[in-house]
């Protein structure tokens, strides 16, 4: 892949994917060179002149009344970063953390910071040389910024903290050492500039809304395999049943199903029987999985405008020399959009855990119990339901919405917080649970199909006999238990990967989650 300008007029989600999980070089602009350096050299001006700016020639926070000496500024700039760097728990994963550097090069490169083009080249080092800051996932309440994972990140550019190096966990000196670069000394402003901004929430936000659209599309077809092999009808899909309420989620949801399922002889097979309607979590994944998908769109619009934003404060405009304090630095848009999502992406959880129940359970379908033959000695598909309720559950938990609390932090001058990133934590949890609860269900569903047409055959649609296929390219058909563990990492990784979405849309075209 080339190069990518980080300073371009519009990132896109693809685009901090490549970086963050495909290590696709970047750089820097002449343009966008020259905006930070035009800003940079207000700054320095105004230092010398002794003007009182937040944060640069102040104090932070409820000390922003204490004015800073030309002399003090450059350490009041590194004491910022060790004094934020509170953060506690795991460190977040390197993709996440290489898109937040990704992200905070694209902000102070639209010239309103002040930083200097030395320090965003240090970040652009970090990312083409695979220095990815130790950043502990929690202690941000998602208001001034990302106040405490975003301090961590800063201290590697000054030699302090941690950094992974290959897979080494380093210190933050040692991390400089290896790329050939010393310490960075900081000037006026940056150390604010670093961590002042939403692009920790934002990150993990992209990753997350990049791997939903995916899942939105992947519990389409594992709800197709299930309604085949539950005898159910595609009838349900008829599209001037959602014509006459077109939200848009369920009209691609319900066209969709429909070519997943076309020609489908198990469908076929069963016209005129007597059951007259299916149940809800296969005549209703219209409207069910249609209205997850709303949320995923309406998240990854919100990320779509976070990524191209600066989420700095102050804002120099260099056009007018002058110095504006504001609040983009406030998650609540990306704090919303990231509780609408989880609830989005545990619901798709809920139907597929109720549709494996349906599928395990032989009171409520015509296969075996368990989806094993020899039941009793063998407990087939038993525990994989087990583990999908308990994911479920789980969900349940972690859906409940973060940005409804506020804590008031640093002496009630932040007296409203977003808690966007831990909002944007659960969803990523959240989607991480679906994924293997959709994951079950492509295997209950496959082993469904085995056991239905064993002495009869009959094809499955166009798009779901494509991914019958690639499931069973990797996980064979269950004849009697085995370790159920293997098969369903099997599955969660063939789901991850892309290649089930990929041979069935060579079958039937896009699979789609918005009109």
């Amino acid at each position: 892949m080339n190069e990518l300008l980080l300073d371009k007029e519009k990132l896109t989600i693809q685009d901090l994917v490549q970086v963050a999980r495909f290590g696709r070089k970047v750089a820097v602009s002449e343009v966008g060179a020259s905006r930070v350096a035009r800003t940079s050299a207000l700054i320095e001006r105004w230092v010398r002149e002794k003007r009182v700016i937040y944060g640069i020639t102040t104090g932070f926070g409820a000390l922003c009344n204490v004015t800073i000496s030309e002399k003090d500024t450059r350490r009041l700039q590194e004491n910022i970063l060790m004094s934020h760097a509170a953060g506690v728990g795991n460190p977040l994963p390197e993709p996440v953390v290489r898109a937040i550097m990704a992200l905070r090069i694209h902000d102070l490169c639209l010239g309103y910071s002040g930083c200097r083009m030395e320090t965003v080249r240090y970040l652009l080092e970090f990312l083409n040389h695979g220095i990815t800051p130790v950043v502990p996932e929690k202690g941000s309440v998602g208001a001034s910024g990302d106040l405490a994972p975003t301090a961590h990140l800063g201290l590697v550019l000054i030699g302090k903290g941690e950094a992974f190096y290959n897979i080494d966990r380093i210190s933050g000196a040692a991390a400089l050492e290896k790329i050939g670069l010393a310490p960075l000394a900081l000037a006026a402003g940056e150390g604010l500039a670093l961590i002042n901004g939403t692009q920790v929430m934002t990150a993990i936000g992209a990753l997350v809304v990049h791997d939903a659209v995916r899942l939105s599309k992947m519990a389409d077809i594992a709800c197709a395999m299930t309604l085949e092999v539950l005898m159910g009808s595609n009838s349900e899909f008829d599209p001037r049943i959602h014509q006459v309420r077109p939200h848009p989620g369920q009209l691609v949801t319900a066209d969709n199903m429909l070519r997943l399922t076309a020609d489908s002889e198990i469908v076929s097979s069963h016209e005129g029987c007597a059951r007259v309607q299916d149940a809800y979590t296969l005549r209703c994944a219209p409207q069910i999985h249609g209205a997850s998908k709303d949320a995923v769109a309406h998240a990854r619009r919100v990320i779509d405008i976070e990524i191209n934003s600066t989420t700095t404060n102050p804002l120099i405009f260099p056009d007018t020399e002058e110095v504006r304090l504001g609040g983009n630095f406030h998650g609540q848009p990306v704090a919303m959009a990231a509780d609408y999502l989880s609830m989005g992406l545990a619901e798709l959880g809920s139907v597929s855990e109720r549709r494996i129940e349906r599928l395990v359970n032989p009171q409520l379908s015509e296969l075996p119990a368990f989806l094993t033959r020899q039941g009793g000695i063998n407990s087939g598909y038993m525990i994989g339901q087990y583990a999908a309720a308990a994911l479920v559950s789980e969900n349940k938990v972690l859906a409940h919405p973060a940005c409804v609390d506020s804590i008031p932090t640093s002496a009630n001058k932040e007296d409203h917080v977003s808690m966007g990133t831990i909002g944007i934590r659960q969803s990523r949890e959240i989607l991480t649970n679906v994924e293997n609860v959709i994951a079950i269900e492509l295997l209950c569903a496959a082993q469904a199909y085995d056991l239905l047409t064993e002495n009869k055959r009959l094809k499955a649609g166009k798009g779901t006999r494509e991914a019958y296929r690639v499931i069973r390219s990797h996980v064979p058909f269950m004849s009697r238990d085995r370790e159920l563990y293997k098969d369903m990492d099997a599955a969660v990784a063939l789901l991850r990967s892309g290649e089930i979405l990929k041979a069935v849309e060579a079958a039937v075209g896009r699979i789609r989650v918005a009109v």
